[in-house]
């Protein structure tokens, strides 16, 4: 009996004290288990990832700034043929100014300012607005230049308007019907670059055009700088937000924008020695028909001395 109460007290003695050393370490072991199941941040991450949020700030920043940029430029490039088409108005004739440009820039507005929509694409609301400008000040110039172009030239802008709305329209419709989601975007994106690759390549009639003639009047200095500095904007624009179908058909003007300048300072001189020319021709064949005047003066000044002789 004595040594059942010897070995209880011992237990219980044993079990007291190891509930008090726990009981005093609980704090400690509830903070380390706490504390365990938090990430332990570095210091270098921390920075690393502030200057990750200030990278991005200043990213959106020029991202929206380029756009701003991107739609003042796009206003004065649909400005620009005022110029040309006041010389149209003038003179009652498109002379030797193609038709081509104004009916495919007219659809590259349509589709550009579908796509930026965000419905279809997010961040693109700045495309959207100076495309829906821009499709209202081209539909104005298809109708003057309609009204003033020769009957076969006349014809075949009809029939580039009429293909205009109708790829507009499919596009639409298949983009709202059939495709959702990112399928929508890609398609309504790829079909937008394509077309505004075909927009920026429609002067490239004018381009030969100055290639053949080494002149440079039926391509306005104008157009073509605007045609350089909107490519440029919309290619950086499109880079910033990451946008494939921005940078890469806008790259591709921003090049044919500059190529037209170096054609333009090429054969800007030969402008003028073409004036220069005619002008001397016209002070030719004045000085030619004075000449035969005053011959005809002097035969008639003669047959009148002649005549009073004879009296």
């Amino acid at each position: 009996m004595y040594l059942l109460k010897s070995i209880f007290f011992k237990t219980h003695h044993i079990s007291c004290s190891l509930f008090t050393a726990v009981e005093k370490k609980l704090p400690s072991i509830c903070f380390c288990i706490f504390h365990s199941n938090k990430p332990t941040i570095n210091p270098s991450t921390s920075i690393h990832l502030l200057h990750s949020k200030s990278t991005m700030a200043s990213v959106s920043i020029l991202h929206t700034l380029f756009g701003i940029f991107g739609n003042a430029a796009g206003l004065f490039l649909f400005l620009a043929p005022t110029i040309t088409f006041q010389r149209i108005i003038n003179n009652s004739s498109t002379e030797q100014f193609s038709g081509v440009p104004y009916p495919m820039t007219l659809l590259n507005c349509l589709l550009s300012g579908w796509y930026g929509l965000p419905f279809v694409s997010e961040n693109n609301a700045l495309v959207t607005v100076i495309n829906g400008v821009g499709a209202v000040i081209e539909g104005l110039y298809v109708m003057v230049f309609v009204m003033y172009a020769p009957k076969k030239e006349k014809r075949f802008v009809g029939w580039l308007v009429v293909f205009v709305f109708v790829t507009f329209a499919t596009v639409a419709l298949v983009s709202l019907l059939v495709l959702a989601g990112d399928m929508r975007r890609c398609f309504c994106g790829f079909v937008a670059a394509v077309f505004s690759v075909i927009m920026y390549a429609s002067p490239l009639s004018i381009v030969r055009t100055v290639i053949r003639t080494k002149s440079v009047e039926f391509m306005p200095f104008f157009l073509s700088l605007m045609v350089f500095l909107c490519g440029t904007s919309w290619f950086i624009f499109g880079l910033l937000g990451n946008d494939p179908f921005l940078y890469v058909c806008n790259g591709f003007g921003s090049l044919l924008g500059a190529l037209q300048l170096i054609l333009y300072a090429i054969y800007k001189d030969n402008a003028g020695n073409k004036d220069e020319k005619q002008a001397a021709e016209e002070g030719g064949s004045a000085k030619g028909t004075g000449a035969v005047d005053e011959n005809k003066q002097a035969e008639e000044g003669n047959l009148t001395a002649a005549e009073n002789d004879k009296v």
